[in-house]
């Protein structure tokens, strides 16, 4: 954590609508003038999408590791990811590189899709650095990434939804057959379990979606369902200090279903967000004026006697 470099991160699982989050973030920063060093957490697998492949194969083959996903600690490098929120909150300063999904982001780099750019450095000179993946509070034995963020955001759609619009996207954009997708989801399941939803504990502000729609069996479910379709529960870990008669003035039909939990109809969750989320950028962004405004004490060396 750091007052003169903040790092924001999204944390969600695959499917979980956490690029919808991102948007919301980049109209704050936007509209505040706030530039922020973004990073994908996709560039922080340790395989290219060729290599996932022999893994997987190799890892099924040898019997060890059957539940090698980007979900775990196996395929992803994440003392790359904590290393990185503590090099910048030091010095404002790393290194970020992109994954390259499908072949409109592959081409303008001359490369293959399902491969890497090369590591480069930051932009100088940023207000926060930005994360939005998979691993934002991610902790092990030996990784600690949750401690190093000033403001953590999970987005955690109800499984079946969550599974609903993972089979959407996979197959309408990447290609990949339900099948196969199906088979993803139960493979990753351990990894899920073990390193997906305890981030959600860790989180300062966790966004879940909640359909009222029938979602009984995601691998057959023709349409996602509309945010009109759904409701929003916005909880808070430490609600001190949050304006909730404002913000159920401001939200119609929202209510309070818990001291710490806010409920706005789907249809007004961008509106929500960007109500909830702004004030804490702001706050993080004077912190960050203040710090850099204070001036050095000054320190003078003074012996110690023993008495």
């Amino acid at each position: 954590m750091s007052a003169k470099h903040p790092v924001i991160a999204i944390t969600g699982s695959s499917g979980a609508g956490t690029s919808t989050v991102k948007k919301s973030f980049e109209h704050i920063f936007r509209r505040e003038s706030i530039l922020a060093a973004v990073i994908e957490g996709d560039s922080f697998h340790k395989y290219d999408r060729e290599e996932m492949k022999k893994a997987i194969q190799m890892s099924e083959k040898a019997g060890v590791c059957e539940h090698i996903s980007h979900f775990g600690p196996e395929a992803n490098l994440f003392e790359g990811i904590e290393a990185l929120f503590k090099c910048y909150g030091e010095t404002g300063t790393g290194k970020r590189r992109y994954y390259l999904h499908n072949e409109a982001e592959a081409e303008p780099w001359k490369q293959k899709p399902g491969t890497f750019t090369p590591w480069e450095d930051l932009p100088p000179d940023t207000d926060c650095l930005f994360y939005e993946g998979l691993h934002g509070g991610v902790k092990t034995e030996t990784v600690d990434v949750a401690r190093h963020t000033d403001l953590l955001v999970g987005v955690v759609p109800t499984v079946n939804l969550e599974w609903i619009q993972k089979i959407h996207r996979d197959t309408s954009t990447r290609g990949y057959s339900v099948e196969a997708v199906t088979q993803t989801i139960l493979r990753r399941m351990y990894d899920y379990v073990h390193y997906i939803t305890p981030q959600f504990s860790r989180t300062h502000i966790n966004f879940q979606r909640v359909p009222v729609v029938d979602t009984s069996n995601p691998f057959i479910a023709r349409d996602i369902p509309t945010l009109d379709e759904s409701f929003v529960v916005i909880r808070y870990r430490d609600p001190h200090g949050v304006d909730f008669p404002y913000l159920l003035t401001m939200i119609h039909d929202s209510f309070m279903s818990r001291p710490n939990c806010l409920v706005v109809p789907g249809g007004k969750m961008e509106l929500a967000m960007q109500l909830v989320l702004t004030p804490l950028i702001l706050r993080l962004m004077e912190t960050r004026k203040k710090a850099w405004r204070r001036p050095r004490r000054q320190t003078t060396k003074t012996a110690r006697f023993g008495r």
